[in-house]
Formats: structure tokens, C-alpha cells, sequence
């Protein structure tokens, strides 16, 4: 299944759907022992709350009769949202349960035809009248061995163990081919994919965020619910003691100045920065003095002014959601300070842009830090991902980045992720060197879109956003790839970024997988952020 996480589209994953109907059609036998299963199937999946969901995933035809039952789960959604919350897990069990039936039918003919192979190479058919050529000589023999002596009795069994020594290699050759088909690999392979959980408050959380941004219950996809759900779960540490103070304070009762002053200490407890909590309380204060604000109205408006000061940079940029662009080279610089995870967060990236359908490659252009080259040909060989290095010790990375985008643009690849090595931003010597590979980057492919994303690790706090000033003032930053907020409670780190800083920030991660990296949502980082309200 292809999800374009860039655009945040599922048209991909349709076109897959229509072969395995085909390959029912063109394989009968096997088409009519599952037609019972299908059919099961697609009883249950009537037997949903919403049948017409499940119906779109599998004909496409069908658009007029969904249009009403899409128009009454957007009205659900408003009036009921756990109705609403249940007819969309409806419908991705039924889209799994589809998925399930599809790999069924389509693996059968795949391992029906190994045991054809099997039966003709031992040839039954030949062995039944060897034996029995066996057992003819084998007569003779046995009629005259009294008269026989015992050198000739000897020689007859010798010539018996010959024949049975010629005859052994033709079941082992079998048995040798059998384990030729290697499918553990495919299922290694797949094991990151996400699954469909339990019906439980998480699910509901993240359905009911999807439905307040507009989507119907049949847009939603298992990729973004299993996102949500680790996003909630990697901001716990931020929202305990964010959250926890914030409820403690509010109460009932319409907003004070008190507690203003307590939300003021919040903020500046989780990194916010000065900046963006005189933003935020200056707001409140101003509603404050025009009408009375009860918690929920509270709560309300300091979710909007959040989202708002995040999404300032984005505004500026006139980039809303940094993507890869098509029948175009792209050019990805990851900086950043030491340890502040950037070889991770370039593999992560290379198994996004595969999973969106794009094609990448990696330039090992850190040549300092030991092991750094075999570290990244791990995450290229995860992601399936090819990586251009130079084995010598205390290579130019300038070169390295000239061999890749040649390579780059010799393939056609849509995506170079160049991987530096980690420099403080107090380094002008090495300040100096990412700017030569920028240099040769302009001068190589002057028609590429580049892009310099420094990688901060949430954990630093404010010391994170004074490397986001030293790094764009060298460097020329474009972007910001926050890391590491499940360990830690300083997730306000992104609000002193996007304030103080003024840069958009693009990525951000929430764990330690493969698929804990996804593009940053600002609605969603918020609703994470105060999911206990």
C-alpha cells in the first residue's frame, strides 16, 4: 500500500486492488474454491455500520449511491462523533479483511505451482516401474543363491547397493529444491506496516482530529490513525506536565489573571520561549477584556493562537508542505550539531520518500565520525535505498555530494539526502565546509530544488533554537526537523523555533521506528499536545 505522505493522498493504493481481480478471472480453479471466502467477506463487510464504505474500496463505479452515504457520515460526524469514529473503523476492517482475502487468493496459485515442480522432478511414474526392474533381477538371483558361493552372493548384493546408490540422488535433488523459495525475507520486509488495533480511545482521538479537518470517513487511512496514534503517544511526556498544571488551574470557573500567570509558568516549563508565551497570553488577555471567558472557550482560543504561531513560518515560506518535486532534482542538506540523531532522521526520510512513491538516493557525506558510512548503508538497505560513499578514511565530502548527484541524474532519481557530519555552530572551519558543498551543490545542478534542513533535538531546548540562529545565519536554512520529543518534556521547543527563530518547521519525529517520522501538522501537533482537554 502507497501513501503519498507529502501530499497526504491515498489515490495510490486503488490501482493495486485491480489486478488481483484479474488474476481470479484468469485462474478459475482456484477463483471458484474462494469464491466462498470472497463472498463471506463481503457479507460481513455489508454487515458494518457503514456498508457503503466498504463497498468503495472495492468498485469504483459505484460513486452515485455513496455520495448519500458519504453526506450522512459527514452529518454523523457532527452530531455523533463515536458513531462516526465507528463507522470509520468499520470500514478499514473491512478494507483489511479485503486486503487479507486479495493476498489469499493471489499467493494460492504462487505456492500451488512448487508442488508441481516437486512431483515431476522425483517422476512417480518412472520410480513404480524401477522398483519393480529391482525386484525382477532380485528373483533370479534369489532362486540359484543355495548353489551360489559366497563370493558370488557377495557381488550380487554389491550390484543390489549399486542400483539403490544410483537411484538416491533423484530424491535428494528434489529435496534440495524445495527449500529454494525464500519468503521469510518478503515478511521481514513487511513487518513495519501498520495494523489495525483495538476500538479504543486512541482510535477515537485520532478519528475524531481527522474528522475536525474536514475529512469524511472514507478518506481516512490506516497510515495517518497509526500516525496519530504514535504522535499521541511520543508528546505524553510534554503533555503530562503541560496538560496536568493547565486543568489543575482552569477548574470551572471563568478565566483570572491568576491563571494566566500559572499558564505563563507552563509555557516557559516546556521551552515555549519568551517570545511566543507573551504572544499567546497577550491574546488571552485581550479576550479576557472584551467578554468572559469560561474554560472550554479558553481552551478553545489557545489552541487557535498555537496553531497560528506555527503556521507563521509556513505562511512566509509559500511552502505549505515540503514535498519532493516531480520530473525535478532534489537536493536535501541534513545539519545540525552532534547527536542530535541526523543519520536517523536521513534514513527515515528515505523510507518516507519510497513509502510516497518517490524514488531517492543517499550521500554519505559525513566522512569524519567513525562508522558513519556503514550506519548509513543499514537505513539505505531497510528502505531499499542506494547510498553513494567513498570507503577512504577523511574523504571530501564535497566529493562525495558531486558523485551523487552525477549518479543522481544519471538514474533519474527524485530525491538526493545528503547526510553531514555534526559541527557546532561555533566551528567556522566547518561552518565553511557545509557552505563549499552548497557551493558545489548550485554549481552542479543549478536546476535543482535544494533545501537545508537542520535536525534539533527536543531534548536541548533553548539551546536548540540558539543553533537554529547560528546555523541560518551560515548555512541558509529552509526547514526544521525536530527529533527525539517521546524523550522528553520540553515539546515547546517547536513554538520557540517557529517565534523566535522564524523557520517552518517541516518534520518531526515522535519515536524510534522506521515510521516515526512524518511531515509536521500543526492542528495535529496542538491536538496531540492538549489531548487530555
Amino acid at each position: 500500500m502507497v501513501y503519498d505522505w507529502f501530499n497526504r493522498s491515498a489515490e495510490a493504493p486503488q490501482p493495486p486492488e485491480q489486478p488481483s481481480k484479474s488474476e481470479q478471472i484468469l485462474d478459475p480453479a482456484t477463483a471458484q474454491d474462494n469464491s466462498g471466502q470472497t463472498a463471506s467477506v463481503e457479507e460481513s463487510s455489508q454487515s458494518q455500520p457503514e456498508p457503503a464504505g466498504a463497498e468503495s474500496v472495492q468498485d469504483l463505479t459505484d460513486q452515485p449511491s455513496d455520495q448519500s452515504s458519504d453526506q450522512a457520515a459527514v452529518a454523523s460526524a457532527e452530531d455523533d462523533p463515536l458513531e462516526w469514529a465507528r463507522q470509520a473503523y468499520a470500514r478499514l476492517k473491512a478494507q483489511k479483511e479485503l486486503e487479507r482475502t486479495t493476498q489469499s487468493v493471489t499467493a494460492e496459485p504462487v505456492t500451488a505451482e512448487p508442488p508441481v515442480a516437486d512431483s515431476v522432478v522425483p517422476a512417480s511414474e518412472p520410480d513404480s516401474p524401477e522398483p519393480s526392474a529391482q525386484q525382477q533381477p532380485s528373483a533370479p538371483v534369489a532362486a540359484p543363491v543355495p548353489g551360489l558361493s559366497l563370493l558370488e552372493q557377495a557381488a550380487a548384493q554389491r550390484q543390489e547397493r549399486q542400483q539403490q546408490l544410483e537411484q538416491a540422488p533423484a530424491p535428494v535433488a528434489a529435496e534440495q529444491a524445495k527449500p529454494a523459495p525464500v519468503q521469510p525475507q518478503q515478511t521481514a520486509d513487511q513487518s513495519d506496516e501498520p495494523s489495525l488495533g483495538e476500538f479504543d480511545e486512541t482510535f477515537t482521538w485520532s478519528a475524531e482530529v481527522l474528522a475536525a479537518q474536514g475529512l469524511r470517513s472514507d478518506q481516512i487511512t490506516l497510515e495517518e490513525i497509526d500516525w496519530l496514534g504514535r504522535l499521541r503517544q511520543g508528546l505524553e511526556k510534554t503533555r503530562q506536565g503541560f496538560v496536568t498544571g493547565l486543568l489543575e488551574n482552569l477548574g470551572d470557573d471563568p478565566l483570572t489573571p491568576e491563571v494566566l500567570d500559572d499558564l505563563e509558568s507552563l509555557l516557559l516549563r516546556a521551552d515555549a520561549g519568551v517570545q511566543a508565551t507573551d504572544q499567546v497570553l497577550d491574546a488571552l488577555r485581550r479576550r479576557m477584556n472584551e467578554q468572559v471567558v469560561d474554560p472550554t472557550e479558553g481552551i478553545r482560543f489557545l489552541k487557535e493562537q498555537l496553531r497560528d504561531l506555527l503556521d507563521q513560518p509556513t505562511r512566509d515560506s509559500g511552502v505549505k508542505l515540503l514535498a519532493p518535486q516531480r520530473d525535478q532534482l532534489n537536493v536535501w542538506l541534513m545539519v545540525g550539531v552532534n547527536g542530535v540523531g541526523k543519520t536517523t532522521t536521513l534514513g527515515k526520510l528515505a523510507n518516507l520518500a519510497v513509502r510516497s512513491g518517490y524514488s531517492a538516493m543517499i550521500a554519505a557525506a559525513d566522512t569524519f565520525r567513525a562508522a558513519a558510512v556503514q550506519q548509513v548503508q543499514v537505513w539505505g538497505d531497510r528502505s531499499d535505498v542506494p547510498v553513494i560513499a567513498n570507503p577512504s578514511s577523511n574523504a571530501d565530502p564535497a566529493a562525495v555530494v558531486f558523485d551523487a548527484i552525477g549518479a543522481a541524474r544519471s538514474k533519474g532519481t527524485d530525491l538526493v539526502l545528503v547526510d553531514t557530519a555534526g559541527r557546532l555552530q561555533t566551528k567556522h572551519n566547518l561552518m565553511e565546509e557545509l557552505e563549499k558543498i552548497r557551493r558545489v551543490v548550485d554549481r552542479l545542478a543549478p536546476e535543482a530544488h535544494v533545501e537545508s534542513l537542520l535536525v534539533l533535538d527536543a531534548s536541548q531546548g533553548q539551546n536548540g533554537l540558539k543553533q537554529a540562529m547560528a546555523f541560518a545565519k551560515t548555512v541558509g536554512l529552509t526547514g526544521v526537523v525536530i527529533t527525539k520529543l517521546d524523550g522528553t518534556a520540553r515539546g515547546g521547543v517547536a513554538l520557540a523555533v517557529a517565534s523566535e527563530a522564524g523557520l517552518p518547521i517541516r518534520f518531526i519525529g515522535a519515536g524510534e521506528g522506521i515510521r516515526d517520522l512524518r511531515p509536521f501538522n500543526s492542528f495535529e501537533f496542538v491536538e496531540a499536545l492538549l489531548a487530555g482537554r
